[in-house]
């Protein structure tokens, strides 16, 4: 059986981690993860064929090729691997988690160093118990600053994430109605969240804090944070600002000691304001001048189905599918009703991972968006359908039959909002719009 430290020095020379036979690089270690319908030890010499260095497996049967290395469990393996080779870095590591904004503020942070370090950011969505170790992992020689995205749907798991990523600093974006199933409820919520609080302050760590979040002023007292640095819209913050519209792209202007800033971000939502301050709290106290702060912020464009206003032949569309829960899917709401347009569509898709509480939530959201001023409202999927019968609206049981009816009724000449959970796979309807 290999240690860390042997497979370590294989990683020193062969620095790509691959994990699929479909996306093999040359020289690269393959590591044969196992997941619910597979099992990748058996592709070791597949990959090894197509030019891997070496494969890493926990399953003796398929140990046999020479380039094949023998570990306990591939998975606690890599973790370990990552951990390890985050030991040996001296570079500030930002970690971020949070209920909703958390890509988008990872990327606006990523767009904000990236005018003065060589900066990493997590890519995509990688941001679980295999995607942090791969992060990490992709941490190499001139690399200044990293930004680790980590998500969690249960308690221990951000500790767990922290432990691989030893984050230096922390941002927590917000806390909201999310994964209320896996975390038991909004109090379990917060606790989970809480957890990068508390490495933060066992390791002397510095968090970036919303003064103007009651949930996270809490949590960070009762985490006796010692080194905090505040943003928020009062003056008393270290970072302040104030929103001046968002209709529907976002002007604002930023205040840093004495001195006011305008500011424009190519994104739309007044949610997304409190995201754009967090990533000039950070671009300051890092040390970059207001000029570079506002050069990142208006150079950055949102490709990722967050918060993306996407012009079509016939309407304009908010793209907000990649993912959605009752906090975020309120915020959309309430930024539609906001905006100016002759007419308005809200197509909004299932919520997922609310246990006990998914009636109750998806009901409030039926509520929200029947009193949003909006000029049609279509809801799809199981959870919302069940209230077909005791509300008005279009309701649907899934994208499918949603297509067709928008197939025959044409929407043209409208802002539309289309979001829900990204297991309704929504972006299937953005050809018809």
């Amino acid at each position: 059986m290999a240690t860390t430290e042997q497979l370590y020095q294989h990683y020193l020379k062969h620095p790509t981690i691959c994990t699929d036979t479909r996306t093999i690089v040359k020289g690269c270690l393959f590591f044969a993860l196992k997941g619910d319908k597979f099992d990748a030890n058996t592709f070791a010499e597949q990959a090894i064929a197509e030019g891997a260095a070496f494969a890493i497996v926990d399953n003796a049967d398929f140990a046999q090729h020479t380039q094949c290395i023998l570990v306990p469990d591939v998975l606690s393996t890599l973790q370990e691997l990552a951990k390890h080779h985050r030991k040996q870095l001296d570079i500030p590591v930002i970690g971020l988690t949070g209920s909703n904004g958390k890509t988008t503020t990872k990327e606006l942070i990523r767009a904000v160093l990236a005018e003065r370090y060589e900066t990493f950011a997590t890519k995509g969505n990688l941001n679980n118990h295999i995607g942090v170790p791969l992060s990490i992992l992709s941490l190499q020689q001139g690399v200044e600053i990293a930004v680790i995205e980590m998500g969690a749907n249960h308690q221990k798991e951000i500790e767990f994430l922290c432990e691989i990523a030893q984050p230096t600093h922390g941002l927590i974006t917000n806390i909201g109605m999310a994964h209320l199933d896996g975390f038991g409820g909004f109090e379990g919520v917060k606790k989970g969240k809480a957890e990068l609080f508390a490495y933060l302050k066992a390791h002397h760590g510095i968090a970036f804090i919303n003064r103007n979040n009651p949930y996270l002023l809490e949590m960070s007292a009762k985490a006796d944070l010692n080194k905090v640095v505040y943003y928020g819209t009062e003056r008393e913050n270290t970072i302040s600002g104030k929103l001046q519209h968002s209709d529907p792209l976002i002007a604002f202007e930023w205040t840093l000691k004495e001195n006011t800033y305008q500011a424009k971000a190519n994104l739309t939502g007044t949610y997304n304001f409190e995201n754009i301050l967090a990533a000039i709290c950070i671009g300051y106290f890092f040390e970059l001048t207001p000029t570079a702060i506002n050069k990142g912020l208006a150079d950055y464009f949102p490709v990722n189905n967050r918060s993306q206003l996407t012009k079509t032949e016939n309407n304009t569309v908010i793209c907000d599918f990649y993912n959605a829960n009752p906090s975020s899917m309120t915020a959309a709401l309430n930024n539609l009703k906001s905006l100016t347009a002759p007419h308005k569509t809200a197509i909004i898709g299932d919520m997922f991972e609310l246990g006990a509480q998914a009636p109750l939530q998806h009901e409030d959201i039926i509520k929200l968006a029947l009193s949003s001023e909006i000029d049609t409202v279509i809801f799809i999927g199981a959870n919302f359908y069940a209230f077909k019968d005791l509300y008005e609206g279009f309701f649907f049981n899934d994208p499918t039959t949603a297509a067709a009816y928008l197939k025959e009724k044409a929407i043209k000449e409208n802002l539309v909002l289309l979001k829900g959970s990204r297991g309704m796979a929504l972006e299937k309807l953005l050809p018809l719009l």
